[in-house]
C-alpha cells in the first residue's frame, strides 16, 4: 500500500509543515502524518507571528528557503514593526494573522509540493533495527517503512486539558491526545517530561463594546516576512487594549482553589514569559490591573482572542471575570481558556542536526523539544527537514552557528544547555545580536539556502543586486562630502549643530538626531538616493554605517568564536581519563559528546577551567 519513503514526519503543525516541505524541495519521498488533515498548520494559540527575536527566526526561515514567511505574509491582517524606538538589533517584525487562511495556505502548498504525500492516523510508536529508525507504526496496526523519520508531536503527547477540576486527554481542545509513543521512546532509553501550556477563552466580537478600549493599529506602512515579492498590506485590522481591574482580581482569586495551577494537578512547568492570568495576579500582586491585547481572528470572522487572559480556572469563573474587562461588559463566550499538559523529551539527547544520540535516522523538532512558540517550532522543523534528507543522500549534516542566526542560537542553546521549562527566544539570549538582524538575514543566509537547493535563483539573484546596492550607498556616503556654506543651513532646519569644515556625509549621518530619510529630502543628494535605491536598503545601509565600529567589534568576537569551533573533538573520546576536569564537567561532556571545543564551552557546568585542561590534552 505504501512505498518505503525517504522521510516520515509525524505531525503537521508549524514543525511538521515546515520539515515536510523542506525535505520535499530538497528532492526526498515524504509522508506526512496527521490525526486530522482539518488541522494542518493550525495556530492553536494567538494568531499573530513573529515578535520580539521570533520576528528575526521568521526571516532567517525564509532567507535559506523556507515557506512559513510566504504563508505568513499572505494570510496577514495587520503588520507592527516593534522597538522601532531601540537600536536596530532589537526591531522586530510581528504580524496578526487570519487563523483560517495561514492553515489553508499552508495545506495547499504542501498539496502542491511535489514528494508530499498525507496519511491520516495517529502514529503510535517507531520502528527500529540495529539502532536505526526504519519507519512507524499506525493505531490501526499498519506499517510503514522509511529511511529516516521526524517526530513534531506538539503537545499531544499524552496531552491532558485542565479547565478547573475538570480534566479529560486531549492535544487540544475537541482533539485526543497520542498514546504509546512515549512509553516506547521510554523504552529505548529516551527521558521524557512534562510541560505544560495554556490558551485565553475566545469571544464573539459582536458582544463587545471596542469603544471603550485603545485601538491599536498597524504600521502606517505596512512591512512583511518574506524577502521574496509578497504583497504588503493595503488596508490592515486594528487591534484593541483594555485591562482588568481589581474586580477582575478578586473574581479570579474566588477561583482559585479550583484551580489546578494551584492545586497540584498540573505538574508540568509552564512558560516563563507567557504566564497564565492567575500566575500574574499571584506573582504581580501589588498591580491592580494587567494588559489585555483583543486580537480578531482573521479579515471576516466574528471570534476574538483574549490576549493576556490565558487560565485553566472553571469556566464560570472566566466568564464573570471577563465582564468585569471595561469593554467586555456583555461578552459572549465561544469557548473557554484551558492549561494543556504534554510529554516532551530534553533536548540534550539530541545532536545538533536535531538527531537523537540513541537512535540513528531520527529526529525530533518542536515542542517535543520542550520549546514554545511557532516560529522556534518551524525553525526546528527546517533543521530537521534537511538533516534528515542529507542523512538519507549521505550528505554532510548542516548546523548554524550561533553567530549565523538566531536559529543557530536555540539549537545550541536546547542542545547544550538544556531546558525544563518552555523555550522561547529573545534577543538577549544572542551574543551577536547587532550581526543577526532581522533585516539581514538574506545577507547571511540565502546564499547558503541557495548551496543547500532550497533557496531557488531568484532569491540569489535579489541578495546579489541587494549587496551591490549596500555597498554603493555606503561608499556614496563615505565619498561624498560638505562644506560648511553647503549645509549648515540645512542643519539648523534639522536642530543639528553646524561644521566648521568640510566633512563627509557619513559623519553626519552618524549623528542620533539625523536619518536616511533626511538627506533624502531638501539636500543635493536628494535625488540621487531616491531614484535609485529602495527605502529599505537605504535604512539598511544606514544600520551598517551608524553600527559601523559595533559590527566590527561584534564581528572580531564571532571570528574568535568561530576558531574554537574549528577546533573538532572525536566523538568517541573518553573524558573520565582526561585528569584535571571536574565530576560535573566529565558527566556533562561524556553525555552531550559536544563536536567541538567550542560547543564543549557552551555545556552548562563546564567552566573555562575545564576547557583550558581539554585544550591541553588534545593538543591544541
Amino acid at each position: 500500500m505504501f512505498p518505503v519513503y525517504d522521510v516520515i514526519i509525524v505531525g503537521a503543525g508549524h514543525a511538521g509543515c515546515e520539515a515536510a516541505a523542506t525535505a520535499a524541495t530538497l528532492g526526498s519521498k515524504v509522508l506526512l502524518i496527521t490525526m486530522n488533515m482539518n488541522t494542518i498548520a493550525q495556530m492553536s494559540c494567538n494568531p499573530a507571528m513573529g515578535g520580539v527575536a521570533k520576528g528575526q527566526i521568521i526571516r532567517e526561515i525564509d532567507a535559506l528557503g523556507g515557506q512559513t514567511g510566504i504563508v505568513t505574509d499572505e494570510s496577514m491582517i495587520q503588520f507592527r514593526m516593534l522597538n522601532r524606538s531601540k537600536g536596530a538589533a532589537m526591531w522586530s517584525p510581528r504580524s496578526q494573522n487570519d487563523r483560517m487562511r495561514f492553515a489553508e495556505l499552508w495545506r495547499l502548498k504542501l498539496e502542491n509540493t511535489t514528494n508530499v504525500d498525507f496519511w491520516q492516523e495517529m502514529v503510535k510508536g517507531i520502528i527500529v533495527e540495529k539502532g536505526k529508525v526504519i519507519g512507524v507504526q499506525t493505531g490501526m496496526g499498519l506499517e510503514i517503512f522509511s529511511k529516516s523519520v521526524i517526530l513534531t508531536n506538539g503537545t499531544f503527547l499524552n496531552g491532558i486539558i485542565h479547565i478547573g477540576e475538570k480534566q479529560f486527554g486531549g492535544g487540544r481542545t475537541g482533539e485526543k491526545a497520542a498514546t504509546g509513543l512515549t512509553e516506547q521512546l521510554q523504552k529505548f532509553g529516551f527521558v521524557s517530561g512534562r510541560m505544560k501550556t495554556g490558551t485565553p477563552p475566545r469571544v464573539d466580537g459582536r458582544s463587545l463594546h471596542f469603544d471603550k478600549m485603545e485601538e491599536q493599529k498597524g504600521d502606517q506602512e505596512a512591512g512583511k516576512f518574506s524577502f521574496t515579492h509578497t504583497t504588503p498590506l493595503e488596508t490592515q485590522r486594528s487591534c484593541f487594549i483594555t485591562y482588568t481591574n481589581r474586580k477582575v482580581h478578586d473574581i479570579l482569586r474566588g477561583g482559585f482553589q479550583y484551580s489546578p495551577m494551584f492545586n497540584g494537578r498540573i505538574q508540568g512547568l509552564g512558560p516563563r514569559y507567557c504566564p497564565s492570568i492567575e500566575d500574574k495576579i499571584e506573582r504581580f500582586s501589588e498591580r491592580d490591573r494587567h494588559q489585555i491585547f483583543v486580537e480578531p481572528e482573521g479579515w471576516n470572522t466574528v471570534e476574538i482572542y483574549v490576549n493576556g487572559f490565558s487560565t485553566s480556572l472553571p469556566e464560570d469563573v472566566q466568564y464573570k471575570a471577563l465582564k468585569e474587562i471595561p469593554g467586555f461588559e456583555k461578552v459572549k463566550m465561544f469557548r473557554p481558556g484551558y492549561a494543556i499538559e504534554y510529554d516532551y523529551f530534553p533536548p540534550t539527547q539530541l545532536h545538533l542536526t536535531l538527531e537523537t544520540k540513541l537512535i540513528r535516522n531520527l529526529f525530533f523538532a518542536g515542542q517535543i523539544n520542550g520549546t514554545t512558540g511557532y516560529e522556534e517550532a518551524a525553525c526546528q522543523g527546517l533543521i530537521a527537514g534537511i538533516n534528515a534528507h542529507h542523512t538519507t543522500s549521505n550528505k554532510e549534516p548542516f548546523i548554524l552557528k550561533r553567530s549565523d542566526a538566531y536559529i543557530g542560537v536555540l539549537i545550541d542553546d536546547l542542545i547544550n544547555k538544556g531546558t525544563d521549562e518552555p523555550y522561547r527566544m529573545f534577543t538577549s539570549r544572542a551574543e551577536f545580536r547587532i550581526l543577526l538582524r532581522q533585516d539581514n538575514a538574506d545577507l547571511r543566509l540565502t546564499k547558503i539556502g541557495h548551496k543547500l537547493g532550497l533557496a531557488n535563483n531568484t532569491r540569489l539573484e535579489n541578495v546579489l543586486t541587494k549587496e551591490n546596492n549596500l555597498e554603493e550607498i555606503q561608499h556614496f556616503f563615505k565619498s561624498q562630502k560638505f562644506t560648511p556654506e553647503e549645509i549648515n543651513n540645512w542643519l539648523s532646519v534639522h536642530s543639528s549643530s553646524p561644521i566648521k569644515e568640510k566633512i563627509p556625509l557619513e559623519r553626519l549621518l552618524k549623528r542620533p538626531e539625523l536619518s536616511i530619510k533626511d538627506f533624502k529630502i531638501g539636500t543635493k543628494i536628494s535625488e540621487v538616493l531616491s531614484n535609485q535605491f529602495i527605502d529599505d536598503q537605504l535604512l539598511q545601509a544606514e544600520t551598517l554605517l551608524k553600527y559601523e565600529t559595533y559590527i566590527e567589534k561584534e564581528q572580531l568576537l564571532a571570528n574568535k568564536m568561530e576558531q574554537l569551533e574549528s577546533h573538532h573533538i572525536n566523538s568517541d573520546l573518553d573524558y573520565n581519563k582526561i585528569k584535571g576536569l571536574s565530576a560535573e564537567a566529565r558527566q556533562k561532556l561524556e553525555n552531550t559528546k559536544p563536536s567541538s571545543i567550542g560547543q564543549a564551552s557552551r555545556i552548562s557546568g563546564v567552566s573555562p577551567a575545564d576547557i583550558a585542561i581539554l585544550l591541553v590534552y588534545l593538543g591544541k
